[in-house]
């Protein structure tokens, strides 16, 4: 006992420091403007603002346009009702506000103000509410006790312009709607064929069991308790909204409910459904028990009473928990962006399908990594999506705002094609500038040959592949290892089907390929037995063969060992006249717009020869991406300042790039700020032959392309798409250790298109 006090007391001051340190609270304000100089001070404020306000004044619509109002929310509590603790007061709420407006920005990337109003009476705190509608593109209500939120929503929906969602009715509703979709689904039964029995009447509970009427439950199907008893028709004391589902006889008792039910729909407290009462339910019942932390029954327990149960908690340490992070970011996303006048019934309904759907498709390689160790496959144990799903962004705020268009509410029409694109670039930052290579690929549906197929990176890149109709995938490795592992990851793809397997344990073209390493390699010191232990146990040496026999298109390598150790094995095989390793560029996306790095990995040193080739191939290759390539030559020499070795190597690399006309930018030797900052520039020399900010940095060796490299990932939080062995005409193409599933398939789609069609 003593050890979980201790426990407990070092847990609440590891949350006590989170809260103070470096400093209190987790929100702040930051300016999306320039403020640096007399000029941005003068549009930003006196005069220039004063244009702002007389178009608005002249067109209050036009506040979405010249102010953060539509991607503005208030999250506003009385705090007479949070989470777990009860009526604390507003001030006591406010960690919980805060922490609120926290996820929005994380997942929905919406801008928040929290709220807190020390007013119980609920007209009054609704009217407060009603004027702060100039301020606000919709409004969050959080954590008013019931029947009290339903007065406050009513009044702010009816005076209001602009979205009111009280998230712990809806939100949980919402998730709960999905959630029973998909278990009514895997049950094979239809919402209008159920029984329901709900425990809890408050404000979560009646908005929970009145989208399930909105699903299709009849009225009559649902029975509702709260702690005074059964809901019938002749309590007193029960607002409009608990009224509705008083259809129960008086005196009906909860067991007496749960027999023959087929749905325990629970929203009370802890360890008030008897596993007995579970027994009595239908066969497979469908069993949410929300009450948490210790829900009504523990899902060990209802699982031993009907082993077929279908369990839901609000707990994340057991499987289908009901979140309210699922919904409420995401709805307002599309509200927002459609500027709705309301969240209307369509557009939850259209929330519910859209987290339904998710859970039913192959979990994303993001979610696998969020959740390494769990079985996230569509079935009892898996019925809502994790709220780490990066597809939750695109694929409810499209739906909820083409809803929102469909029932008329939005006044703002979207080109949801490009507005689903727009959000994928948000959670996805590699998902703009892919766009024009993954339409490539598709269209080319080259055979790319994974070399290391057991590791589950490239498992999921391969399910993703073949989902996205991205090339054909083929996986060197034992099939057996390839099957448990995709099991394990609850997988969809099968072998043979999907893609094709190499086994090099047991391969029919086994004696064909250590011929055809061993005629490449025998007078290089390979003996036959050589090139025979080669091809049962280099998988990289075995995918290089495959390409060069032309079994496959291309080969990706890498997600373990050395960079130059694998460069050896696809420079053995697929090197020839016209083919060779010229050097590796680096895509690193930023804030502010995409980033190549070169040489990072293949020449330790450059020659002027070796630099210029790098530079010609950066220009093809960025090309690929539908960019113009602008490539600064850095050094620690800058302009021809320090006689240094890297400066040699660059104005030597100048030489031969000036001998014939380019049709590309490029210009050096200068320090990387130079490249990167043209005023900078044009001050050390002026009217240099680069325009604007170089997109690509060429270094004289690996040490220097490679700092930048890791530093524009580690410090500037960039995300790499390669990196890209450029001389191979797309032959091979070797990753790095630390490569994502999504930058597996990232290099797949690269690998997937022409090369040649850009230079």
């Amino acid at each position: 006992m003593a050890l979980d006090e201790s426990k407990k007391g070092t847990e609440r001051q590891a949350a006590l420091d989170y809260h103070e340190f470096p400093r209190p609270g987790k929100l702040e304000i930051r300016p999306t403007k320039p403020m640096a100089t007399a000029r941005d001070l003068s549009r930003a404020y006196s005069p220039g603002v004063a244009d702002a306000c007389t178009e608005i004044a002249g067109d209050p619509a036009l506040a979405t346009r010249y102010t953060a109002k539509r991607n503005l929310v208030a999250v506003i509590s009385n705090g007479t009702a949070v989470l777990g603790l009860g009526n604390i007061g507003a001030q006591a709420s406010k960690p919980v506000m805060e922490g609120k407006a926290v996820l929005f920005k994380k997942f929905a990337g919406i801008d928040c103000f929290d709220i807190e109003v020390d007013e119980a009476d609920p007209e009054a705190l609704a009217d407060l509410v009603c004027r702060l509608e100039p301020t606000f593109g919709a409004v969050n209500l959080e954590d008013i006790k019931a029947p009290d939120c339903f007065t406050v929503e009513r009044i702010c929906r009816e005076r209001m312009g602009i979205p009111v969602f009280h998230d712990d009715q809806h939100g949980t509703a919402i998730v709960v709607a999905a959630a029973a979709q998909n278990a009514l689904q895997i049950a094979g039964k239809k919402p209008e064929d159920i029984r329901v029995v709900g425990l809890g009447a408050g404000a979560a509970g009646v908005a929970c069991l009145t989208m399930l009427h909105k699903m299709g439950v009849p009225l009559e199907n649902i029975t509702v308790f709260d702690r005074s008893g059964v809901l019938h028709a002749a309590r007193e004391g029960l607002a409009p909204e608990q009224m509705r589902f008083a259809t129960a006889q008086e005196g009906t008792t909860l067991e007496q409910a749960l027999k023959g039910a087929d749905m325990f729909l629970g929203l009370s407290g802890p360890g008030a459904l008897p596993a007995d009462q579970v027994r009595a339910m239908a066969d497979n019942p469908i069993i949410f028990a929300l009450a948490n932390p210790v829900p009504e029954i523990m899902p060990e327990d209802a699982r031993e009473a009907s082993p077929g149960a279908m369990i839901a908690t609000g707990r994340s340490d057991y499987p289908n928990q009901v979140n309210n992070v699922l919904c409420f970011p995401f709805i307002f996303r599309g509200a927002l962006d459609a500027e709705a006048r309301e969240i209307n019934d369509a557009m939850k309904l259209a929330c519910v399908d859209a987290i339904a759907s998710l859970a039913r498709q192959t979990t994303s390689a993001e979610v696998g990594e969020a959740y390494e160790g769990e079985k996230l496959t569509f079935g009892p144990e898996y019925l809502i999506p994790k709220p780490f799903d990066p597809r939750l962004l695109p694929t409810i705020a499209v739906a909820v705002a083409r809803a929102a268009i469909e029932s008329g509410t939005a006044r703002r029409t979207l080109d949801l094609d490009a507005y689903r694109q727009a959000l994928e670039a948000e959670v996805f930052k590699s998902s703009m500038i892919m766009r024009r290579v993954f339409e490539t690929a598709r269209q080319s549906k080259r055979r790319i040959v994974f070399a290391e197929g057991e590791d589950d990176r490239v498992l999921r890149a391969a399910q993703a592949m073949v989902e996205d109709g991205v090339d054909t995938p083929i996986l060197v490795g034992r099939p057996e290892v390839i099957d448990q592992r995709l099991e394990r990851a609850g997988l969809t793809i099968k072998a043979n089907i999907d893609f094709e397997i190499v086994n090099p344990e047991n391969d029919d073209r086994y004696r064909d390929y250590w011929k055809a390493y061993h005629g490449v390699m025998q007078r290089h010191g390979v003996t036959p037995d050589l090139a025979k232990a080669v091809m049962r146990t280099n998988t990289t040496a075995i995918a290089a063969t495959m390409v060069h026999r032309g079994d496959a298109d291309s080969m990706i390598c890498g997600t373990f060992g050395q960079y130059l150790w694998h460069l050896n094995y696809v420079a053995q095989m697929l090197q020839t006249g016209d083919l060779s390793p010229v050097g590796a560029l680096s895509l690193v996306i930023l804030d502010d717009g995409p980033l190549f790095v070169a040489d990072t990995h293949v020449n330790v040193e450059q020659t002027p020869e070796t630099l210029a080739a790098t530079v010609l191939a950066a220009a093809r290759h960025v090309r690929r991406f539908g960019l113009e390539p602008r490539i600064g030559l850095c050094s620690g020499s800058q302009f021809g300042n320090l006689d240094c070795r890297s400066g040699r190597t660059m104005r030597g690399a100048l030489e031969i790039l000036d001998g014939k006309a380019r049709d590309f930018e490029y210009e050096g030797e200068m320090h990387t700020d130079a490249a990167l900052d043209p005023e900078l520039r044009e001050r050390l020399l002026p009217g240099n032959r680069l325009t604007g900010r170089a997109n690509v940095l060429v270094y004289a060796n690996t040490d220097a392309a490679g700092a930048a490299r890791n530093l524009l990932k580690s410090a500037a939080g960039g995300l790499e798409v390669g990196p890209i062995l450029m001389g191979m005409g797309n032959r091979a193409h070797i990753v790095t250790p630390g490569v994502t599933p999504r930058g597996l398939l990232n290099i797949a789609a690269l690998a997937g298109s022409d090369v040649s069609s850009y230079s």
